[in-house]
């Protein structure tokens, strides 16, 4: 008896001992970013839920802080235009001009791939040479190389007010003439996907946004900034090898999926995936991704070759879309705002999008 009463008061004394340590700040939960999120979300209008769901492709003459107060995008693509003709200081500053127009802050995102994909790179003032492929770099030093690359893109964009790099490219194709091979890193499945996870895990410790592109798999399909192009590979080809570093990247944290246009026959015949409700369903119940859908340039021809302009945002919002690549912003913008008015669109799909944009911004420092 008297053994048991001591071990009794020794537990006594150990968890009063534990109750008397200084307590740590609990971190923030899921349910606490989400409940942010939300309440962002229901504060704003619809005019300013559906501007945060561009991103607005613009042209160094086209970027105005006065743009942003007028259709208060989600974010804008710089091409390689908007950094041609500044210092590193000039565009630095330009872009906070432009944080500072925005009541949300924006994503403001380039095209860094490396190799034959550069926007800020290819100019001297911003790097003595561009950067080199992943390609390259794999086959040159493995995926150390590739690491090493990345951490130094990312601190270069992010000393620019990038916050958003549209990469890593996991699309796989042995043909070695097709045009997404360059854009690739040449190896298999199984390599490439672990090369996803690694450039996935290290953007988002360097604090940047990663978008994996460009789903369900580029393949050696024609380019669609040139035409429509079709996919007719079978749907075990997808499961077994192109949905891979996909998965890969959705597995390591990765925040955004970029959909192709490509159309996808064994997925849906009839549209371009990125107007397809059913490889978004695939890529949500199939790959589980939670994240931030984003279209790939709504101004390709492979896309607008298919549907006008005004219907088009309508219809990629419609197959489950909740970030639009648009050029043409100025009058998609209205045209889903009138879809929200006449009920083709539903404004609980609008803020369930706007929700995930804002969650992804809230990852990325961007919401106080």
């Amino acid at each position: 008896m008297k053994r048991k009463i001591g071990v009794i008061s020794g537990l006594v004394i150990i968890l009063l001992g534990l109750f008397a340590l200084p307590r740590l700040a609990a971190p923030a939960s899921p349910t606490q970013e989400k409940t942010q999120a939300e309440a962002l979300a229901e504060s704003m209008t619809l005019e300013e839920k559906v501007g945060q769901m561009f991103l607005a492709c613009v042209s160094d003459s086209g970027a105005d802080p006065e743009d942003i107060s007028t259709w208060r995008p989600g974010g804008y693509l710089f091409f390689a235009d908007f950094f041609e003709s500044r210092s590193t200081k000039e565009a630095a500053d330009r872009i906070a001009a432009f944080q500072d127009a925005a009541k949300i802050p924006m994503l403001m995102a380039v095209d860094e791939e490396g190799g034959t994909v550069t926007r800020v790179s290819r100019f001297p003032a911003y790097r003595g040479q561009p950067f080199a492929s992943p390609m390259e770099l794999y086959r040159s030093g493995g995926l150390a190389a590739v690491l090493e690359d990345t951490e130094e893109k990312s601190s270069l964009l992010l000393s620019l007010g990038v916050n958003v790099n549209l990469a890593p490219v996991c699309d796989m194709t042995e043909d070695k003439d097709s045009f997404i091979y360059a854009r690739t890193l040449g190896q298999d499945a199984e390599t490439t996907a672990e090369y996803t996870a690694a450039v996935v895990k290290s953007m988002k410790e360097s604090g940047i946004g990663s978008a994996l592109k460009h789903f369900p798999g580029y393949g050696g399909n024609a380019d669609t900034h040139t035409g429509i192009a079709t996919d007719t590979r079978d749907y075990d080809q997808f499961l077994s090898h192109d949905f891979l570093p996909f998965q890969a990247g959705i597995e390591a944290g990765a925040p955004c999926v970029m959909v192709s246009h490509n159309i996808v026959t064994c997925m849906d015949a009839e549209v371009p995936a990125s107007l397809s409700s059913e490889v978004h369903r695939i890529l949500r119940e199939t790959l589980g991704f939670e994240g931030v859908i984003l279209t790939d340039d709504l101004s390709m021809d492979g896309v607008q070759d298919y549907i006008d302009d005004e219907d088009m945002a309508v219809a990629a919002i419609q197959a489950g879309n909740d970030l639009l690549c648009a050029s043409q912003y100025q009058t998609q913008i209205p045209a889903v705002i009138d879809a929200v008015k006449s009920g083709e669109l539903s404004e609980e799909q609008i803020t369930d999008s706007v929700i995930r944009i804002l969650r992804w911004k809230q990852e990325l420092g961007l919401l106080k």
